[in-house]
């Protein structure tokens, strides 16, 4: 059920003068991409490739509200596209009960994942693979991207980060700890450091990484090394699709400001879309593969 002749794309890096316009110029992209593809001749028109969101899953009941919220935002700006919810682990519906419940066709999975790492370059590939009924594509994860910057920036503004910036002296004293949740695949640290680039671009201070498993440094770590630099005041960016223990556990960490978690501002279903226009672009609409886009 695969078809080889489908490669696999994820949009590259556009460099242009603000975040922020980066942003609105891809967003853009996607809607027209959106409107383009499910207004084609009627003669030529076949039912979407249903969208299948992956979220990890989390025993924080809060983590299984905030994704079943989420899609139903997606399907408030996609009205008649399939959306559908799956889980790698601890809540249900499961990735595979899921991709099994499928009638025969075609579907994109879009991880609700903010870095390259195990679980999508194995665990969903792997899930897609079982799913025989169907013809398949993963897409990149949601990091790192623009329309995420926009997220942490106004989760940063509603736990009392400056909504027009800070003054030049409490500039020169701050600092972000960006905390994530941590990968041992180096490529994770990677994307993540971008998302730090470009977080700090926005708000004007240095931006450190912090992991709250399985990579270095911790948000205690990453806290002590913005003091080393004369940045005395830390504020906490929580880099988590959703409320969790790991989320938790940064914001405890934090000695002053921690935002929330991204949860459902609606960048992320406005970059879910475009995730999944991306790899559904990529190649002929009839052929479906199996194949993990690339980040």
């Amino acid at each position: 059920m695969t078809d080889e002749s489908y490669g696999t794309t994820h949009a590259g890096t556009t460099h242009i003068d603000s975040t922020a316009s980066t942003a609105g110029l891809l967003t853009m992209i996607s809607d027209q991409l959106g409107t383009q593809l499910s207004n084609r001749p009627l003669r030529s028109r076949t039912r979407p490739p249903a969208l299948v969101l992956v979220a990890h899953g989390s025993r924080d009941p809060g983590a299984l509200a905030t994704v079943t919220e989420l899609v139903e935002r997606i399907r408030a700006l996609r009205p008649g596209l399939t959306v559908r919810l799956g889980h790698i682990e601890l809540n249900e519906p499961l990735l595979t009960d899921t991709l099994a419940a499928l009638p025969a066709g075609r579907a994109v999975l879009v991880p609700l994942l903010l870095s390259r790492g195990h679980h999508v370059k194995h665990d969903i590939p792997a899930a897609a693979d079982a799913a025989s009924h169907l013809l398949t594509r993963v897409a990149a994860p949601l990091g790192p991207h623009p329309l995420l910057v926009d997220a942490l920036h106004d989760r940063l503004v509603e736990a009392g980060w400056p909504e027009h910036g800070l003054t030049e002296r409490a500039r020169r004293r701050t600092g972000i700890v960006l905390a994530a949740a941590g990968s041992r695949d180096p490529q994770a640290a990677v994307d993540t450091g971008r998302t730090a680039g470009l977080l700090a671009l926005r708000l004007g201070v240095p931006v450190v990484p912090a992991y709250a498993s399985a990579a270095t440094p911790d948000v205690t770590d990453a806290v002590r090394s913005l003091a080393a630099r004369g940045r005395d005041r830390a504020v906490l960016a929580s880099y988590f699709t959703a409320p969790g223990r790991f989320a938790t556990e940064s914001a405890k960490a934090a000695p002053g400001i921690a935002a929330a978690p991204l949860g459902t501002h609606p960048a992320l279903a406005r970059l879910v879309l475009h995730r999944y226009d991306t790899a559904r672009a990529a190649a002929p609409d009839t052929a479906l593969t199996r194949h993990l886009a690339s980040a």
